[in-house]
């Protein structure tokens, strides 16, 4: 089977770039190793920037689409001493530019926006080769294989499609987050439900931290994240919930009991999320037929940036393609430079791993940006 354009992941770079493609009336085809669109859970609350996310949007033609699932309140931010002490509080005016949506919400309306059949779902890479003259095969886990003239991987940390470009990998940052949720937090957890307040929550020390968004139904969504080695998780029982919660809220004694609930009453198995990243600056030479987006090109520990640039470099990337219908190597030439600069310049945002601050450090941040 051939095929002109195809797009592995349909995370939120990949279905940008699908829809974009088909604004300007070019065909793709996009390849999902999950077997449905509501096979799992797709995260909690995305800010969308006005200066990325939002113009990818834009480009996507999809604005009214998004305002209609945007969160009203959400973009209120507190910060908190550990004893529980606000030293930050910031209310949502409705005047910032980085408005929240429900993630799961947000693949949606990218995926309504596309015609039926260019999501191809059950489709797991399992291996990728160049074949010559920029075209490449794909193959996958159920025997299948798919041969294509412009492959895009947008597949995320652990590409399949990365190896064709570049040796580069995915490493531990040293931080990893176990995540956490409680419903009905109001009525359930008023204590931890008014510390939150209207919108996110962060508190910081020396590695260790937790952060909250309140999601939609009153859903208090948090991470609490510490530093140190992946091995010392190996001591901690995931298999037995209650156990495993204990073990973490252990790691933040002597915090307000009305932080350390956000762990000890999780109303989920703790989940452990590693967080990885490339090299900041990964780059490659131009290989004929294949580039990159999102994660799978320039996956950084979480700064608020990832999924905003997964979606601008799905627009751009669209884009590109569309403006050079004839010489499609000149559009993923101009593309990769464009990305690879975007990517740098948020890999080195000042401040981007909160595990290494303090609440003061955070405060400090907080009140320039505030500053006109």
């Amino acid at each position: 089977m051939t095929t002109d354009v195809t797009i592995i992941g349909a995370g939120l770079g990949g279905l940008t770039l699908a829809r974009v493609l088909h604004l300007h009336g070019i065909p793709a085809t996009v390849y999902e190793a999950e077997p449905s669109p509501t096979a799992r859970s797709q995260g909690g609350l995305l800010d969308i920037h006005d200066y990325n996310g939002q113009l990818a949007i834009q480009a996507a033609d999809l604005t009214d689409e998004f305002r209609a699932i945007v969160l009203d309140g959400r973009q209120a931010m507190r910060v908190l001493d550990t004893d529980g002490t606000v030293l930050f509080d910031k209310s949502d005016d409705g005047t910032g530019g980085r408005p929240e949506v429900q993630r799961g919400e947000l693949r949606q309306i990218l995926l309504d926006s596309l015609p039926p059949g260019p999501v191809r779902w059950g489709s797991k890479v399992t291996r990728t080769r160049a074949l010559g003259e920029g075209r490449h095969e794909v193959v996958f886990a159920d025997g299948r294989s798919v041969v294509t003239g412009l492959l895009v991987g947008a597949d995320g940390a652990w590409s399949r499609v990365r190896p064709l470009l570049t040796a580069a990998e995915p490493a531990y940052t040293g931080r990893s987050v176990v995540e956490t949720y409680l419903y009905d937090a109001t009525t359930r957890h008023p204590a931890t439900a008014k510390a939150v307040g209207a919108g996110s929550m962060m508190v910081s020390a020396r590695s260790r931290e937790i952060f909250v968004h309140r999601e939609r139904d009153d859903t208090l969504h948090a991470y609490a994240g510490l530093s140190v080695p992946q091995d010392w998780f190996a001591a901690v029982d995931f298999s037995d919930p209650a156990a495993a919660a204990a073990r973490i809220a252990a790691e933040f004694a002597g915090w307000a009991p009305e932080l350390t609930a956000l762990i000890t009453a999780t109303d989920t198995a703790p989940a452990l999320r590693p967080l990885h990243a490339l090299p900041a600056g990964t780059r490659w030479d131009r290989v004929p037929g294949v580039t990159l987006l999102g994660d799978a090109a320039h996956l950084a520990a979480p700064n608020g940036e990832g999924a905003n640039l997964a979606m601008l470099d799905g627009a751009e990337l669209g884009r590109a393609l569309a403006a050079r219908p004839g010489d499609t190597e000149a559009a993923l030439a101009a593309y990769e430079q464009a990305m690879f600069e975007r990517a740098l310049e948020f890999a080195e945002t000042p401040g981007s791993d909160p595990g290494e601050s303090t609440v003061h450090d955070l405060v400090a941040a907080f009140t320039r940006h505030e500053q006109p």
